[in-house]
């Protein structure tokens, strides 16, 4: 128990990790505010697909030895946002089928690429499973840069990305522009997964934004209660899961995962004991 103490406040004197802790969290908060609208708006799965499309343009980026492959991969990651909800609106390809076609495509680009590049396996490792030490300060900076940029618009357009996530045609008729609305929630989400997907990996960053609004969602029932919870949610359960991954050396992305599906083990049966208990009075 006393080396675990010891190693547990070791980690805060490496810059690495600090980085890790400051930047994953940002990230962690902006997943799951975005999540819950996300989740609510089934459209949950764009994490997913947005991940894959970020490896892709990460691994052709890497191939051609760019110094910074997330220039490459952010306006990428931004368009294909932006397509998803295109194709996804306005074809006959809807929703899951679209991001299923966009994703798996991307997918495969990048593992081509990827196996045509005989230098870049080390960076193929962390880009699908994630690494602590990918984490640049760059990074980090950035992760500062977009947390408020979220939290600032999450605040001003609340009432507005409220009234899109519960009923778009209802927002539509009172005059909302639920495209633009749709947009700025699109554009947030793929520059979010772009930053975290070299922490936690293209496989399991979605996991940020789909389980922690699907855990609140257990026990808490008004809009706001589980925008606050879900941002509790990510930053405890992120902070845990990477913290077991420096004392233990477990995978970081895996680590944190594993903790999120214990939070929802904990949420859902604490919900089930809740309407036990109402259904008694």
């Amino acid at each position: 128990m006393t080396e675990t103490l010891e190693s547990f406040f070791q980690m805060f004197e490496y810059d690495f990790m600090i980085r890790a802790i400051v930047g994953g969290i940002l990230v962690s908060l902006c997943a799951a505010l975005l999540g819950v609208s996300l989740v609510l708006k089934r459209y949950s799965m764009i994490g997913d697909g947005l991940s894959h499309v970020g490896f892709g343009s990460l691994a052709i980026a890497a191939s051609m030895n760019l110094t910074s492959p997330l220039h490459l991969a952010m306006p990428v990651v931004v368009i294909s946002a932006f397509f998803l909800l295109r194709l996804s609106s306005n074809s006959k390809i809807k929703g899951d089928a679209a991001i299923a076609l966009v994703s798996t495509s991307a997918l495969a680009i990048g593992i081509t690429v990827a196996t045509m590049t005989k230098s870049m396996d080390t960076d193929l490792n962390s880009y699908l499973f994630g690494s602590i030490l990918s984490m640049s300060e760059q990074d980090m900076w950035f992760s500062v840069v977009l947390s408020v940029i979220v939290l600032v618009l999450f605040v001003i357009f609340y009432n507005k990305i409220f009234a899109v996530t519960f009923d778009e045609n209802f927002a539509k008729a009172t005059g909302t522009k639920a495209g633009i609305y749709n947009m700025i929630i699109a554009m947030l989400t793929a520059l979010t997964i772009v930053v975290g997907m070299k922490m936690m990996g293209s496989l399991l960053i979605s996991s940020l934004i789909i389980f922690p609004a699907i855990t609140s969602m257990r026990v808490c029932k008004r809009f706001i209660t589980v925008i606050i919870s879900s941002a509790l949610v990510s930053v405890i359960c992120f902070f845990i899961g990477l913290t077991i991954s420096y004392l233990y050396s477990t995978p970081v992305g895996a680590s944190i995962v594993i903790v999120n599906l214990a939070a929802l083990v904990l949420y859902s049966l604490t919900g089930a004991g809740i309407r036990l208990v109402r259904t008694r009075k």
